[in-house]
């Protein structure tokens, strides 16, 4: 075989290795951030309550704070499957790799929400995001809560001074942020893989579970128009960080 064909080969090796690293670093990041929301609500229920609200909606942020640290290097710790399209709206992230850190998010959480259903039951509805204070309230305030996360996600990737261990602190800070004071709304999910993980495996689709997908949606499409009109075009830190090199 000619030298130029093994070097090839080898590359097309190693590509195929960073690759499935990522996805398994997606994957990871993703079961353990739904474990822990999820699991927060299903262990107050077997525990009559001994879990507080502030441990509840505090803990994923120090969870997504943890795996920035761990895993960001690996896979750019999207763990969420607007993050990972407002990072390629924002140019920062190839669409062709889309499909692979979507499917990896969600595995993760359905594997989250099944390892609870198989410890626990159906106890808190398995972790499942509900609507407590109004259909339209709790949409409105997805929208909110994910515009103002993603913006601080885009903006921490973007200014290099902050990529890396402030960028962890920024995120899990607003994650923890927003549950304590929107939880009692809308469950403060900002994330679709992490509600429709426990929605699936419990097959308790409530009527208003869309909320939990178009939020999200809409909150990352305007705080990827928000990053535009801040600061234009993309950078090469925040390429690097979405892509985690």
């Amino acid at each position: 075989m000619p030298q130029s064909d093994t070097r090839k080969n080898a590359a097309d090796q190693a590509g195929l290795v960073d690759e499935s690293r990522r996805l398994l670093a997606e994957l990871l990041g993703t079961f353990a951030l739904t474990l822990v929301a999820a699991g927060g609500d299903v262990i107050t229920a077997i525990s009559s309550g001994e879990i507080s609200l502030a441990a509840r909606v505090v803990a994923p942020g120090l969870m997504v704070m943890a795996l920035i640290y761990t895993l960001g290097n690996l896979s750019g710790a999207h763990f969420n499957p607007v993050v990972t399209l407002a990072f390629v709206l924002r140019e920062d992230f190839p669409w062709r790799k889309v499909p692979g850190y979507w499917c990896a998010q969600l595995a993760g959480a359905v594997l989250a929400a099944l390892l609870l259903r198989a410890l626990f039951g159906l106890a808190g509805h398995l972790g499942a995001t509900l609507p407590h204070y109004g259909t339209i309230q709790s949409l409105v305030m997805e929208i909110v809560l994910t515009f103002l996360l993603v913006t601080v996600i885009l903006g921490t990737a973007t200014n290099h001074k902050l990529t890396g261990h402030n960028a962890a602190i920024a995120v899990g800070a607003t994650i923890a942020l927003a549950g304590l004071f929107a939880y009692p709304v809308s469950g403060a999910s900002m994330n679709p893989a992490r509600s429709l993980g426990p929605f699936l495996v419990s097959g308790q689709f409530v009527a208003a579970w869309w909320i939990y997908l178009v939020g999200p949606l809409a909150g990352a499409l305007l705080a990827v128009a928000m990053a535009w009109l801040l600061r234009g075009r993309t950078t090469r830190e925040a390429v690097e960080t979405a892509k985690g090199d």
